[in-house]
């Protein structure tokens, strides 16, 4: 019986063969199943945050457009004259309103003709009416806005720059329709103005907002009529706040990055609620276009005045009658204030109220009524929303102590005459130069016979840095008057001698009175 053959060891050949088709099938597995779960954690996971679904302000807009305007003004044009290559003026009369048998009015007719000119008659008779009389101007658009719908009766607001000098007032509501309106009242101090739609009809119509609990980075919505196009919304947030931007005595800004451009202003800037925050009223903007700086009136200071133009047309503000100038770190040294902050007085007016109560140049302001007072703009602030005729305590930092001054409020004045500089004086008489070294000033004892008169200041000098001019004059150093540089050297001797750093000196000029601090140690 012969023996079975025994299966032979595969080759070689074959064992790569077995091995190379092994390690394709695994490719071809990994190819058609992904990547294998045994290395998944070989690789990091990718950066995923959960964040908030971003907000949506449609149900705000859609709940305030209406109560969003459009504010047209047009102002009353009187017809130009008809006087050929030239224009006089007599008396604020031109060549029509003087008499057809006046000799200047013959003279000039005569004149015109000369250079081809004929005396229009006609137009003279079209230009006024069958009395006579001149008839009233055309009138034409000279400005666009915003404005808003504060109460369902009609009245709303806007800014006094869009209003200012209009003759007629437009309102062109979210749905495109006009509405006449009439001017309620308007304050240039706040560039505030107040319109009323007499209307049949309940308007929708928005309030304002409790500001002081807005936040930085709170998100607004603006909601206005840029360059005429009609209801535009935009959305930012609040940038800042308390901007002072150098556009009034009351300046408190709210700043925002929300889109504002021309014709936005006296549109209103709303929270997320649906409240007022904010009435829009300036740009900075080099181009003139919007760079994402826009400022509104806060709404705590819109609240108060339009209630004022609604209930009488104006407003009344609390007058004080000084005028002021910040306190720096400097000036505070120079007085012994442990704190740079108050409002220093730089000179207290003529009968005003201030002056009246005893209140001089040099005293600084640190409360009212017991608040204390930050700076010059909040001591404005404070006083002018207090009632005229009310007397209130002023605290003042005199001779290195605090003292109160009572003093009963004046009514600004609409008008504020600039201080006298026509006082007579004697004749100059020549006066021999005296030397500040230690300031680097060179004084003259002044022609009016108070203070003394800068005539040359060194360069690179602190009086310098400060601003001091030659033409400045000296009033007083440290709150004493002085007349001569011997008076200023003892007063610096005796601020030295008690460890002041720094001396106060009012200085006068042809415009105003200021303070400036000099350190003393220079010298």
């Amino acid at each position: 019986m012969s023996k079975s053959p025994q299966a032979k060891a595969p080759s070689k050949k074959i064992k790569g063969f077995l091995t190379t088709t092994a390690i394709a099938g695994v490719a071809a597995a990994m190819l058609a199943t992904g990547v294998p779960a045994t290395i998944t954690g070989a690789f990091a996971e990718p950066v995923r945050v959960e964040a908030p679904q971003a907000p949506s302000f449609a149900d705000v807009v859609e709940a305030v457009s209406p109560a969003v305007v459009s504010v047209r003004v047009q102002a009353e044009v009187r017809p130009v004259s008809n006087d050929g290559p030239f224009s006089f003026d007599f008396n604020g009369r031109g060549f029509d309103d003087l008499p057809n048998d006046h000799p200047m009015k013959r003279f000039f007719d005569e004149f015109r003709r000369g250079f081809g000119g004929e005396p229009d008659r006609r137009a003279e008779r079209d230009r006024r009416g069958p009395d006579g009389q001149r008839r009233p101007g055309r009138v034409r658009p000279v400005s666009q806005g915003s404005g808003f719908f504060i109460s369902g009766d009609g009245y709303l607001v806007t800014n006094n720059h869009v209003i200012e000098n209009g003759a007629t007032f437009t309102v062109i509501m979210d749905d495109g329709s006009e509405l006449d309106a009439k001017l309620i009242g308007r304050d240039s101090r706040t560039d505030l103005a107040v319109l009323k739609v007499e209307e049949d009809r309940e308007f929708t119509y928005v309030d304002f907002a409790d500001d002081s609990k807005i936040r930085v980075g709170d998100w607004v919505v603006a909601v206005g009529n840029p360059f005429g196009l009609g209801g535009t919304v935009t959305a930012g947030i609040v940038s800042a706040r308390g901007r002072d931007i150098g556009a009034g005595p009351y300046d408190d800004f709210i700043q925002v990055d929300a889109a504002v451009n021309r014709g936005n202003s006296g549109g209103p800037t709303f929270n997320l609620s649906g409240e007022v925050i904010g009435i829009n009223t300036a740009i900075f903007s080099p181009s003139g276009g919007n760079v994402g700086i826009a400022f509104a009136i806060p709404a705590s200071t819109a609240r108060t005045v339009i209630n004022d133009l609604i209930d009488s047309g104006s407003v009344e503000r609390g007058w004080l009658g000084v005028q002021i100038q910040p306190v720096t770190a400097d000036i505070a040294e120079s007085l012994g204030l442990a704190e740079a902050q108050g409002a220093l007085i730089t000179a207290p007016q003529d009968d005003a109220p201030a002056a009246k109560a005893g209140i001089e140049a040099g005293d600084v302001v640190t409360a009212v009524d017991g608040n204390a007072v930050e700076d010059p703009r909040d001591l404005a602030k404070k006083i002018a929303a207090m009632d005229p005729g009310k007397t209130v305590e002023i605290t003042v930092w005199r001779n290195g102590k605090s003292e109160a001054v009572e003093v009963e409020l004046g009514s600004l004045p609409t008008e504020i005459a600039a201080l006298s500089t026509d006082e007579e004086t004697a004749p100059s008489v020549p006066q021999a130069e005296a030397t500040l070294d230690s300031f680097g000033l060179t004084v003259v004892p002044a022609e009016t016979g108070s203070g003394l008169l800068i005539t040359s200041v060194a360069p690179d000098s602190a009086a310098e840095e400060r601003g001091l001019r030659a033409g400045d004059v000296i009033v007083a150093v440290n709150n004493q008057d002085v007349a001569n540089a011997a008076d200023v050297v003892g007063i610096i001797d005796d601020a030295a001698s008690n460890g002041r750093k720094a001396a106060l000196f009012q200085v006068e000029n042809e415009d105003r009175s200021r303070f400036v601090a000099l350190p003393i140690d220079q010298g």
